[in-house]
């Protein structure tokens, strides 16, 4: 029987095959002169016939089995890429470099998020408060934000020197990897630890600040609301027929405070806006009561107008009286008694045409609704008129009290007297002798009392002069009393 001769395609030894069948998974196959002899039957082939053929044709196959087996192989082991299935110290030491990544981003990712939450705090301090802790605050913040930035740049760094996604990630790479990062994670975490205790330290000025705040949003709607209500106040003034331009100049002025507000707090301050807001209520609030009091005020100057025309015309009538008067006292009484008179039925015409003038100003000034001049021309004529009143009355008290002097002096003695007597009582009350401070003074009373008496006397006294020294001398005794009131007050207490 003669051997088959060896193919091109037919692998030199069978354990070849059959071990690259095992590693490739397919199923193991007999070997070729096995399948050459069931396919030609028990005698195996004859030479030059088809059944020759169809095993070569077999055995081509069944050699490029292995080859496809072993260019297979890899991808069976790593299922499509180059890892193997079940690791080793490479793949256990990447799985700890990417633990050790994971964790440094987390830490990164809280320093971050606090960070953020204090700058916000630290803004809001800065924008109250300008005191020197908070000065304070803000320059810590400033380290603290250096110390996060190197803290975060070593992170980075750490991040960007290893990839732990590549596939000949040796060990030794993945272990100084981890390294590096829980070693960025740590320095993190002690950042982190600082900055909480730097915001926990904020607690004071943060709480003033907030406090603050809380009063910005009320403080400004009351500002709008005051120039809304000012603005009015005003439009109803106007439609009654009233002008008050000086009021509405006064709101106009507000217009540029009003912008302020609008701009906020953030570009004027938190300090500033409350006190611009506040200066507004203010301001408006004046405007809106002066419009709303402004048709009574109106009301008041006609009044005043019609009553101070009265009185001068009142004025007038009675200062014609005064010369009467003075030419009695000229004729009962010493020159002394009615010297210094002698001008007021001049003075009086003066005062009471100047008067006069200014109330045709007064009335022109109100018709022109200039209401400030009004009510100081006003004021001016009041003062005019009342100087004339005390000078037209002047002269008949006059004449009066030396009337009564003259006819019964002792009565004005008596009264002296008496309040001397007074003082002295107090004087001497709880006391075996009285203090000289208010001994002396007393007794100076009484002798100057004696000394008005005795002007009495003659053929033409000086009752003025007698009056005005009794008047005198009980003024002089009543400051007396209200000392020794107050020094026993202060030695009670």
């Amino acid at each position: 029987m003669t051997a088959i001769p060896s193919q091109p395609y037919t692998p030199f030894a069978p354990w070849a095959r059959r071990a690259a069948r095992r590693r490739s998974g397919l199923p193991q196959a007999r070997s070729p002169r096995s399948v050459v002899g069931s396919a030609g039957g028990p005698g195996g082939p004859r030479r030059g016939s088809g059944g020759g053929a169809g095993a070569r044709d077999l055995l081509t196959l069944v050699a490029a089995v292995p080859v496809l087996a072993l260019l297979t192989l890899p991808a069976a082991f790593t299922g499509g890429g180059t890892r193997r299935w079940f690791g080793g110290r490479a793949e256990n030491q990447r799985a700890e470099a990417q633990a050790a990544k994971d964790a440094a981003a987390a830490a990164f990712y809280e320093l971050d998020t606090a960070q953020r939450d204090l700058r916000i705090s630290i803004e809001t301090i800065s924008a109250v408060d300008d005191s020197p802790d908070a000065r304070r605050a803000v320059s810590g913040f400033e380290a603290l934000g250096r110390r996060i930035d190197e803290a975060s740049h070593r992170y980075i760094e750490a991040v960007d020197a290893h990839d732990l996604d590549r596939d000949d990630l040796e060990s030794s790479a993945a272990s100084r990897a981890r390294a590096e990062l829980t070693a960025a994670k740590d320095e993190l975490g002690r950042v982190k630890e600082e900055l909480d205790r730097f915001a926990a330290g904020l607690g004071p000025l943060l709480g003033k600040a907030e406090t603050q705040l809380a009063r910005l949003a009320p403080a400004v709607e009351r500002a709008r609301q005051a120039l809304l209500a000012a603005t009015g106040a005003l439009d109803s003034v106007r439609g009654s027929g009233l002008e008050a331009d000086d009021l509405a100049a006064r709101l106009a002025a507000l217009a540029p405070e009003l912008t302020k507000l609008n701009q906020g707090a953030g570009q004027h301050g938190v300090p500033g806006t409350l006190e611009r807001a506040d200066r507004v209520v203010r301001e408006a609030e004046a405007v809106r009561a002066e419009a709303e009091r402004l048709p009574e005020r109106a009301a008041e100057i006609d009044r005043r107008l019609v009553s101070l025309r009265t009185r001068a015309q009142a004025l007038t009538t009675r200062s014609e009286q005064v010369e009467p008067v003075l030419s009695e006292l000229r004729r009962r009484f010493s020159a002394a008694c009615w010297q210094d008179l002698q001008n007021v039925p001049d003075q009086a015409a003066r005062d009471v045409r100047q008067a006069e003038g200014k109330l045709v100003e007064a009335r022109a000034a109100r018709d022109e609704q200039r209401w400030p001049d009004a009510t100081a021309l006003l004021s001016t004529v009041r003062a005019l008129l009342n100087a004339t009143d005390e000078a037209v009355s002047a002269a008949g008290d006059r004449l009066q009290r030396l009337n009564a002097v003259q006819k019964d002096p002792q009565q004005e003695i008596e009264r002296t007297r008496f309040a001397i007597r007074d003082a002295q009582r107090l004087a001497m009350a709880g006391r075996a002798t009285p203090d000289p401070r208010h001994a002396r003074p007393l007794d100076d009373s009484v002798a100057r009392l004696e000394r008005a008496i005795a002007t009495l006397e003659g053929r033409h006294p000086d009752y003025w002069h007698f009056l005005t020294e009794t008047e005198a001398v009980r003024a002089n005794v009543a400051r007396v009393v209200n000392r020794i009131r107050e020094d026993r007050g202060a030695g009670a207490s």
